[in-house]
């Protein structure tokens, strides 16, 4: 009960504290006069009897101090009392505050922003049960790492495996729907009965596929994505049951999937129907159109999986030489086959962004031994008041606390808005294919990365100032005796800290350099055509009337037909594949007349139109081009690429050579008539294949793309586009309708280089003018700590270029060594970040030495202001004021 009653005593101090102040201060005076009037009757004279009686009292204010302790709850009063003190100081010193505030919002809310991709790329969990038992499952060869999986292969990998407890796969695909306003396509997948039940997904609504759902004598049913539900049936619950016609053939909707499902492999998809073998694909062995995914048995580790498949990939190619010679298996963790693409890049962003964090806290830490520095007196005088160490600690931990909270009020802020900037400038194509993106958001394990940023920063900025004030020498921060000393000290912490923010400031400027040559080069890579005055669209057939090539050519012909009459077109042509697409839809090649051991000839194939070379300006080396006779009625003929006639005929003129497929079979042997410069059909990154161009008259396709040359700008051509292909074949689909200069420069490989050389160059320049500002700091502060020395030396006949060479050669020294240490570390982070290059290497001289000259002529301009500051002194009045 005492202790409660002393408490409560002690609590209801806290209300008043002006009062007792009061009395206490008056007590204190009566008990002092006291003292003084017994001192006086003993002899001592006023002075001596004042004196006499503070130091019998132990001083006023500490016994003020030890009274205010024991009466009331100290630590919260204190920490009221420095939280108030605190702001006070940040609101008298508006420019350190404003500046200090500003570059610790920069460096963290950049370092938040590039956290939260991280965090929903690289971080989150798939969303799917159990995602560390799932592996991406595929065929490889030589040529392709990553090959797809064809049907029968699947089957017999499915039923001979040992170490997956199931084995499913997937193959894109895009589904034609009549609306009121006409035929658009959706994008779709066709997967095994067992995808979702092997991912571990629940539809929301109905349920997965059954078992056997996916074989030919099966109903045709379709999964809806949450997206597609909204999108087709505006969410309705009575879905389930319902027909839908998809490319002419009618499918029965079982299921919704949920809203947080995605398959980044395929991108979006708003049908999943089930793959039932129907097309000429599945029925050969040597078609490859499908991607796996398996779940591994309890305790199987990928490696051991990865080696049953090599052995059935063996079994398969002895039993099959001719589709199956030298194929093997491909296994790897389902997240690590999603991400590959982005993961270097955001890890490079994400080191980029705490680069640029730790340049800012260098500087803010500088800003704060300078302030430290004009607060010397006053605390000496504070300690000399009866402040302890640790009541001056907890101060200065206060202000850091409240500095550090300031800048990551207004870093979280920035770094939201800064998320969505970055989002809204992806291609929403890309960002159908990087679907966890759109989980981007301030998140738990982003405002713990925040918080543990704000605690360890907070922590560094309340021991700064500490490490430059000595709280036990109350003299010498009166009297200021120790001013060279200090003065010099801190130049050389200061000079330290300025050598740790030029050389990380190097690294990033190289970072952004070799990231820029890249881009440019990138950009700059050798396509092969004029990409220039080009329209296309994509057009898709639909299932059911056209799977004959005859069927095809017609609607084909008028198509053209339709749109070479559009105003302003110059040419107009059919192709399969468009260019800076991608390397695949490949096929395996052998020549006549050469001898062959079964090995697989893998080249690009492409069925173009008669005018196709001509409309996008590729050049033909020899031979000639397609005619209209090249048709369905007359031999086969092709025509290669500079690439293939190199490696397959080097030194011989192929021309009149016949090619065909693995059997030689009548119907695929196709003469040899032209040899066209090698056309980039792959990324813009990528190397470059052999590749056959074959009429698409003599091997048609459901799915091709238009492309117009037009006198006039593209953009305004392509709604033209649009009207005469759907006026020539009513009932074909088109996607897709862009110029081909958005394609590529809007391609994948394009926006990841252009996109992390604009984030790098901006955390660069940022960081660029930081260092630049903290080397000013540093030496304005050093000729302030110099003054006298500097007044006596051209008090004693120094000239004016004498003070300058002074400060600059110490400007000098600094940006020298920062220099030289950050080209080190940057060689070795480029040496890392290799992959992200193209055609630059990590030690790339002209960006090195650029770097240098951009960062020493900063430098320099830097330290010109202080330095002509230094040589303006007037020695007399330096002399004075000392």
């Amino acid at each position: 009960m005492k202790k409660l009653r002393a408490w409560l005593l002690r609590t209801a101090g806290l209300f008043s504290k002006s009062q007792r102040d009061h009395e206490f201060a008056a007590e204190i005076e009566s008990h002092l006069q006291m003292q003084i009037e017994d001192n006086l009757r003993s002899g001592m004279t006023p002075e001596e009897a004042r004196r006499a009686a503070l130091v019998k009292l132990g001083g006023v204010e500490q016994t003020r101090q030890a009274y205010r302790e024991r009466g009331t709850v100290p630590f919260f009063e204190s920490v009221w009392q420095d939280l108030r003190f605190a702001l006070r100081q940040l609101v008298k010193n508006p420019g350190f505050a404003f500046t200090a505030i500003f570059v610790l919002a920069l460096g963290m809310g950049a370092s938040i922003a590039i956290f939260a991709f991280v965090d929903a790329a690289l971080l989150k969990p798939l969303p799917y049960r159990d995602p560390k038992g799932l592996v991406f499952v595929t065929e490889s060869v030589p040529m392709i790492p990553l090959a797809n999986l064809s049907y029968m292969d699947y089957q017999d990998w499915k039923k001979l495996n040992r170490t997956l407890g199931s084995l499913d796969v997937l193959t894109g695909s895009a589904y034609g729907i009549k609306t009121p306003s006409g035929l658009e396509l959706a994008p779709g997948a066709r997967v095994s009965a067992g995808f979702f039940h092997t991912l571990g997904v629940t539809p929301i609504l109905g349920r997965d596929f059954l078992a056997g759902e996916d074989s030919l004598s099966a109903a045709h049913a379709v999964i809806l994505s949450y997206d597609g539900w909204q999108k087709w049936f505006s969410g309705r619950q009575d879905v389930i049951g319902e027909s839908i016609n998809l490319s002419g053939v009618s499918y029965t909707v079982v299921g919704v999937l949920p809203k947080d499902f995605y398959y980044a492999l395929r991108g979006r998809a708003d049908f999943w129907a089930a793959l039932q073998p129907v097309g000429s694909c599945e029925k050969r062995r040597s078609c490859h159109n499908l991607i796996g995914v398996a779940r591994l048995k309890d305790g199987v580790t990928v490696a051991t999986a990865k080696a049953d498949l090599d052995s059935i990939a063996k079994q398969l190619a002895a039993q099959y030489p001719d589709t199956n010679n030298g194929q093997g298996a491909a296994v790897l963790p389902l997240s690590e086959s999603m991400l590959s693409d982005v993961r270097p890049i955001l890890l490079l962003l994400l080191g980029g962004a705490l680069l640029l964090l730790i340049i800012a806290c260098v500087n803010v830490a500088s800003l704060l031994l300078v302030r430290s520095e004009s607060r010397k007196r006053e605390i000496a005088v504070r300690g000399a008041l009866g402040a302890g160490p640790a009541r001056l600690i907890r101060q200065f931990m206060t202000e850091g606390f409240v500095l550090v909270a300031a800048g990551a009020t207004l870093a979280l802020a920035g770094s939201y808005s800064a998320m969505r900037l970055l989002l809204a400038l992806i291609p929403h194509t890309m960002l159908g294919n990087m679907p966890y993106l759109q989980q981007v958001a301030l998140s738990g394990r982003v405002l713990t990365f925040a918080g543990t940023v704000t605690l360890c920063v907070a922590i560094l900025f309340s021991l700064t100032p500490m490490v430059r004030l000595s709280f036990a020498n109350v003299h010498d921060g009166l009297s200021e005796g120790n001013r060279g000393y200090a003065g010099t000290a801190w130049r050389r912490l200061g000079a330290n800290l300025i050598v740790v923010e030029l050389a990380t400031a190097v690294v990033l400027l190289v970072g952004a350099g070799l990231l820029g040559k890249s881009f440019y080069k990138l950009l700059h890579v050798d396509l092969g055509f004029q990409p220039d005055h080009l329209a296309t669209v994509g057009v898709m057939a639909p299932d059911v009337g056209y799977d004959k090539d005859e069927q095809l050519i017609p609607p084909a012909r008028k198509i053209l037909q339709g749109v070479s009459a559009i105003p302003g077109v110059q040419s107009a042509s059919i192709t399969t594949m468009l260019p800076v697409t991608y390397n695949g839809n490949t096929t395996w090649m052998r020549i006549v007349g050469r001898p062959f051991h079964g090995e697989h000839n893998e080249v690009n194939e492409r069925d173009v139109s008669v005018d196709y070379f001509r409309t996008i300006g590729a050049s033909l080396i020899s031979g000639r081009n397609f005619t209209e006779t090249d048709n369905a009625k007359h031999p086969g003929v092709v025509i290669i690429n500079r690439k293939l006639a190199n490696q397959y005929f080097p030194g011989e003129d192929p021309i009149g050579k016949q090619i065909g497929d693995t059997d030689l079979s009548q119907k695929s042997l196709r003469q040899i008539i032209g040899v066209v410069d090698d056309i980039k059909e792959g990324a813009l990154d990528s190397e470059l294949w052999p590749a056959v161009y074959i009429p698409f008259e003599q091997s048609a396709s459901s799915y091709f793309s238009v492309v117009l040359r037009t006198s006039q700008s593209p953009e305004a051509v392509i709604p033209s586009l649009l009207s005469a292909v759907h006026q020539a074949a009513p009932d074909f689909a088109t996607l897709d309708e862009d110029t081909m200069g958005f394609r590529i420069e809007n391609s994948p490989s394009a926006y990841l280089h252009r996109s992390s050389a604009w984030l790098i160059g901006g955390f660069a320049l940022l960081a660029l003018m930081l260092g630049a500002v903290g080397l000013y700091g540093v030496i304005a502060y050093s000729v302030s700590q110099r003054t006298r020395e500097i007044g006596v030396r051209m008090a004693l006949g120094a000239q004016r270029t004498a003070v300058y060479q002074l400060i600059m050669s110490e400007a000098g020294w600094l940006t020298g060594v920062g220099i030289l240490a950050g080209l080190g570390c940057a060689v070795g982070v480029a040496a890392l970040m290799r992959k992200l290059l193209f055609g630059v290497a990590a030690w790339d001289v002209s960006t090195l030495i650029a770097v240098s000259v951009l960062l020493g002529l900063s430098a320099l301009l830097a330290s010109y202001l202080p330095a002509r500051r230094a040589a303006s002194i007037n020695p007399v009045d330096a002399l004075r004021a000392e």
